[in-house]
């Protein structure tokens, strides 16, 4: 596994390269230039989930032990592989799994995680997220974390281990995505392909997985988690 060094000074002039890199690559010309977010802005409000109060969601954290890990880009195995390094150590120790609380916010760049199969495929999430699948080392057409099959991710000295989301949130682990990540990423994927914003933030929040709660924004979930006690990892 590589290592990398991440600067917080860059982040958002990455975030907007990363844009225009992928739409480069995808061939969508108009998000190479200066990014026109007035799509983004007109569809950017939160609509909540079927729960009035968007804090309720929280009150699930309730563990001895409480991590929040913040996801924001696609770092390899990591964003899914701590949270079950905390509960297979935290159980070594003494405190087994159902008693410990761990919440994933995927946000920035990570947000494509949240989604299903098919919304990799159609728009082409590999590319515009640079999002490698384990398999092929070629941009991902798929949630290679979504239902993983048993030797996908095996770890050196300790062989298969289960870290698809849908095998942590077995396990209790929380996951979260950003809505604010969601609007303008599929706002300026819109924008390169002929589409509707608003029908491609759509169809991006109705292919969020199950058990993946979407809130206002990641750092607002991030926030969130720890005034609710989690300590703090970033997972790149």
């Amino acid at each position: 596994m590589s290592h990398f060094f991440h600067d917080p000074h860059n982040s958002r002039r990455d975030f907007l390269n990363r844009l225009a890199l992928g739409a480069t690559s995808l061939g969508l010309a108009s998000l190479a230039g200066p990014l026109n977010l007035k799509a983004a802005s007109e569809h950017s409000a939160f609509s909540p989930s079927s729960e009035e109060d968007p804090d309720a969601w929280f009150k699930k954290i309730t563990g001895k032990h409480k991590l929040v890990v913040d996801a924001t880009r696609p770092h390899e195995i990591f964003p899914f592989a701590w949270p079950k390094v905390f509960l297979l150590t935290n159980a070594a120790t003494g405190t087994p799994e159902q008693d410990c609380s761990v919440v994933v916010v995927l946000r920035h760049d990570a947000i494509p995680y949240a989604m299903e199969n098919s919304l990799w495929t159609k728009y082409k999430l590999g590319e515009v997220f640079k999002a490698e699948d384990p398999a092929t080392k070629a941009p991902s057409l798929r949630n290679p974390f979504w239902k993983p099959q048993p030797n996908d991710f095996v770890v050196p000295g300790l062989g298969p281990v289960e870290i698809g989301i849908d095998q942590l949130q077995k396990s209790g682990v929380m996951f979260c995505v950003c809505n604010m990540a969601i609007t303008v990423y599929s706002a300026a994927v819109a924008g390169g392909m002929g589409l509707d914003p608003a029908t491609v933030k759509a169809d991006w929040l109705a292919g969020v997985l199950p058990g993946i709660h979407v809130v206002p924004s990641g750092v607002w979930a991030v926030g969130r988690a720890q005034e609710k006690g989690c300590g703090y990892c970033f997972a790149g």
